[in-house]
């Protein structure tokens, strides 16, 4: 039997367009193997990960490569079974071959470091490739020693800003939950907020995919956003100032035609304070400003007040309240 003709079964198999009974010939013969179908789903992933493993060392035992395969023809009315069998070992053989260097690594992982950056600080790291992150306070990276693979990946969790040193055939990932930021050479902001359950990546310089797993949300140029939201998969992509996801990697705040609520927002996380509004026309005022680095909270709001015709006060628990009359 031709081998093309195997092949060209298979690819019609995978992609859904054989008809029902070849589909029945291939699935019967599954069964008969002992293919682990029908329990696959309830395997976890080191039973997934030992199968495979296991699998693909009986073949690499039994098959070589280069060697050529004879296939013995059987009676007329087997064919299509015995047809749908060699398929089905074309497409274990296959899929094992494209799948190893994954389940390699999943079967022999490599030890990440964590740089754990504490409340109030910020820390910047030089990583193997000569890229730089600076990871924002209450955030956590996780990076490998070295970026031996075909790809250089990492783990945040919270805040950080990239400055992604190109290299044209060796993509850097980052892994925010369920959210995977590609690059090959720019700088952006990556902010998991675990409040508001959203996760917001910024490009100051360069391109940069987005993707929800294996789902794209888009693609990003500078001073472009892309706002994800955890609990309903729902991703949002705005033009907005880059300077300003960025500012606290520069210790400097800026507001720059901004609401009271988003420049109580980065308050906020500076300071790690509460702020409310009693009154939420409050939020609507727009203002623009810089507060250097050292500037105290009190003399922030000051300002910040006296822009927006409101007052501050300080609560007994630590939060502050802003009032006044708001703006529409």
């Amino acid at each position: 039997m031709d081998r093309n003709i195997i092949e060209t079964l298979l690819d019609r198999y995978l992609k859904g367009e054989t008809s029902k009974e070849e589909n029945g010939l291939v699935e019967s013969w599954l069964e008969e193997n002992n293919n682990p179908r029908s329990e696959w789903q309830y395997f976890n992933q080191s039973r997934k990960d030992q199968w495979l493993a296991d699998v693909f060392g009986k073949i690499q035992d039994s098959i070589k490569a280069n060697e050529p395969k004879v296939v013995v023809m059987p009676q007329r009315e087997h064919l299509w079974r015995r047809l749908a069998a060699v398929a089905a070992v074309l497409a274990i053989c296959s899929t094992l071959y494209l799948e190893w260097p994954a389940l390699q690594n999943r079967l022999h992982p490599v030890q990440l470091t964590a740089l754990t950056v504490s409340l109030n600080q910020q820390k910047q790291i030089t990583l193997a490739d000569g890229s730089k992150v600076w990871v924002n306070a209450s955030s956590q990276l996780k990076y490998p020693p070295q970026f031996n693979g075909k790809t250089r990946e990492v783990y945040l969790s919270g805040e950080a800003y990239f400055d992604i040193k190109h290299i044209a055939d060796k993509p850097f990932i980052i892994h925010t939950g369920k959210v995977v930021t590609t690059v090959l050479g720019t700088a952006f902001d990556i902010k998991e907020d675990k409040i508001s359950h959203t996760i917001k990546v910024t490009v100051i310089r360069g391109k940069v995919s987005v993707a929800n797993g294996n789902k794209q949300l888009g693609i990003l140029t500078p001073n472009q956003q892309i706002s994800f939201n955890i609990l309903n998969s729902m991703a949002t992509q705005t033009e907005v100032d880059a300077k300003q996801a960025i500012a606290w990697q520069k210790s400097e705040l800026h507001f720059e035609d901004i609401t009271f609520a988003e420049a109580a927002s980065q308050l906020e996380q500076h300071f790690n304070v509460k702020i409310n509004f009693g009154n939420d026309k409050v939020k609507n005022c727009r203002f623009t400003g810089t507060a250097l680095k050292g500037e105290k909270l009190d003399k922030i709001l000051k300002v910040i007040c006296a822009f927006n015709d409101a007052t501050y006060q300080s609560k007994a628990d630590g939060s502050i309240m802003i009032n006044g009359a708001g703006c529409n």
